[in-house]
């Protein structure tokens, strides 16, 4: 691996989801003011997030799937258009 290509401060970071209290430990760039004690007892920096893949609706199977072709015809059905 070439030395010197990446970034002072990439280090290792939590980030962690508040609506569903999932938390993962990656390196990143990211800057904080907040830390947390994680599993390993280590202290690390901590990014809080509104969403992830363990509250998207996309990866919960939670998703909900428009019928645009059901509503175009509606319109077209309310405006006279044909």
């Amino acid at each position: 691996m070439k030395s010197d290509i990446h970034p002072e401060n990439y280090r290792y970071v939590v980030f962690k989801d508040t609506s569903v209290d999932f938390a993962f430990l990656t390196r990143s760039c990211v800057s904080s003011r907040e830390t947390i004690v994680w599993e390993d007892g280590n202290e690390y920096p901590l990014v809080k997030l509104d969403i992830s893949s363990k509250s998207h609706p996309f990866y919960t199977g939670k998703q909900k799937i428009l019928d645009t072709a059901g509503r175009v015809e509606r319109f077209r059905r309310k405006y006279g258009m044909s």
